[in-house]
């Protein structure tokens, strides 16, 4: 039985009554393809699972983009296990987000990983929203971090052409900040302090 069945049982989920479309995956076939792939492990690795399921020690944390076109573990060629993980819209880092800072301290403090990053990606699009001044509802409270990174560096941002220049640079600013925030908490302030072995680093990956 597949984690995913378990799952279903628990919480059933309602077909859906509308006709799919050519993008459309269905919940039968999210189950066949974790079936494939469960199998496609086991058959060069029969141990996989009960590896995989012994122990989680990865030495990186990365902090992305919840962006479906950049799947971490994938655009680095790592295997399951070896990254802890925090996405969100935009790889946005601040002091007040609990939800990050809880992944950060239990990757520091617990996990003792040895690298974190922050990846952004150019055409992220709650960069290019957070450029306009249109609204998008709640979201726009969280674009609002971005908004900021604007305005503190408007007079370097402007001076570039508008479009693709102007966005590129927001992008790579955005990446910045999360890493300068990351670097001024007290979870990595502290594991420094006692001479942790743990560096950041941000970087923005090419999707277009």
């Amino acid at each position: 039985v597949s984690a995913m069945e378990v799952v279903t049982e628990e919480f059933p989920v309602n077909k859906p009554t509308t006709k799919p479309t050519k993008t459309y995956v269905s919940i039968d076939q999210l189950f066949d393809n974790n079936k494939q792939w469960a199998e496609k492990h086991t058959s060069r690795n029969p141990e996989f699972f009960r590896e995989l399921a012994a122990q989680q020690k990865p030495h990186i944390l990365w902090i992305g983009c919840s962006d479906a076109r950049v799947p971490s573990n994938q655009i680095i060629k790592l295997k399951p296990g070896q990254v802890f993980t925090h996405r969100n819209i935009a790889n946005v880092v601040t002091h007040t987000d609990l939800n990050c800072l809880s992944v950060l301290s239990y990757a520091v403090e617990v996990l003792q990983v040895k690298h974190i990053i922050v990846c952004g990606h150019y055409g992220c699009g709650g960069v290019m929203a957070a450029e306009g001044n249109k609204q998008f509802g709640l979201i726009d409270n969280w674009l609002r971090h971005i908004k900021d990174v604007y305005n503190n560096n408007r007079a370097a941002i402007e001076e570039r052409p508008q479009g693709k220049e102007r966005t590129d640079l927001l992008v790579e600013l955005n990446v910045a900040r999360s890493v300068a925030n990351v670097c001024y908490t007290t979870i990595v302030q502290n594991a420094w302090a006692k001479g942790q072995e743990l560096d950041v680093q941000g970087y923005a990956d090419e999707t277009r």
